[in-house]
């Protein structure tokens, strides 16, 4: 399968697209139009795209690593040293900074557990190996944010985070692995049980972010190869979809009847012009669905 362009190549660092359906509506304290959301990472933005095929930009800070639905409207994100809410008005509320700028750290990627918790990985910005943590924000009991607790330590570049259909089981991208790791989950424990799904990409292909169908399919998008790999929840590569851009970051499941697969790609650290079309928008109909996003629960 082959990808197709949706927008033109608008951002630096396109990363963690996801799709939810009251993001189409004016109270979505975003953009309205649409249901699509993904971030220009180090701009500091999360980019909306409306129904007539426009791009908005919500500035939210230095850098908006994770955007992701609230229950109760609006979103939650996390950006560089920690996380914020946006309520269904827009008004963004950051939190209290998780480590300061001497630690040379900042936010990467995430998602919310079936539990609505939200999880966010981070690296150095050196990519310092082993230098990185998972922190997961629970909701408060009145609602809003609660406690933040570090779940994994000791990775490079925490990337690509979801669960499996039944929620039973969660898939982890540390990126200079180049391994797709599974965990167990349960609400009680966590993530336990760390094991590897997938050993070692094909070349110099590296998991960035992934995203899991309605038929427990894991896509993950291969950074540098320009491909989005489908496996089985044995690990099996079944399907490829070739993206015309070197840089494919991270996919989602969206549009009517969560049909579409949405694609994100980056031209960090390359001259503009180098790949013409990095920093676009993609998207292909692979013939099987997503699964609605799961929200935080504050």
């Amino acid at each position: 399968m082959r990808a197709e362009q949706v927008t033109d190549p608008i951002a630096y660092h396109g990363e963690g697209p996801v799709w939810a359906e009251h993001w189409g509506t004016a109270a979505s304290g975003l953009a309205a139009g649409g249901g699509l959301r993904w971030v220009d990472m180090l701009a500091g933005d999360v980019l909306s795209l409306r129904a007539d095929g426009a791009v908005e930009r919500t500035h939210v800070g230095d850098v908006a690593a994770v955007v992701r639905p609230r229950a109760g409207g609006g979103a939650v994100l996390a950006v560089e040293r920690g996380f914020a809410l946006m309520s269904p008005e827009g008004e963004l509320t950051t939190l209290p900074e998780l480590w300061g700028p001497e630690a040379g750290l900042r936010m990467n990627e995430g998602g919310c557990d079936p539990d609505g918790r939200f999880h966010a990985g981070s690296m150095a910005y050196a990519k310092t190996p082993g230098a990185a943590s998972l922190h997961r924000l629970s909701p408060g009991p009145d609602g809003g944010a609660g406690e933040v607790d570090v779940v994994l330590t000791g990775a490079t570049t925490s990337n690509g985070l979801e669960w499996s259909p039944g929620g039973s089981l969660a898939y982890y991208n540390d990126t200079p692995t180049r391994q797709v790791a599974v965990f167990d989950y349960s609400r009680e424990e966590g993530l336990t049980n760390r094991r590897v799904l997938v050993d070692v990409l094909d070349g110099e292909g590296k998991p960035d972010g992934l995203t899991v169908d309605a038929e427990g399919g894991i896509w993950v998008a291969v950074i540098s190869h320009g491909q989005i790999h489908r496996y089985t929840p044995e690990g099996t590569l079944d399907e490829v979809v070739e993206v015309p851009v070197q840089k494919t970051t991270a996919c989602t499941f969206g549009g009517e009847a969560l049909g579409t697969l949405y694609i994100t790609t980056s031209w960090e650290n390359m001259e503009r012009g180098e790949d013409p079309l990095a920093g676009a928008l993609f998207a292909v109909r692979p013939g099987v669905t997503g699964l609605p996003a799961r929200p935080f629960a504050g």
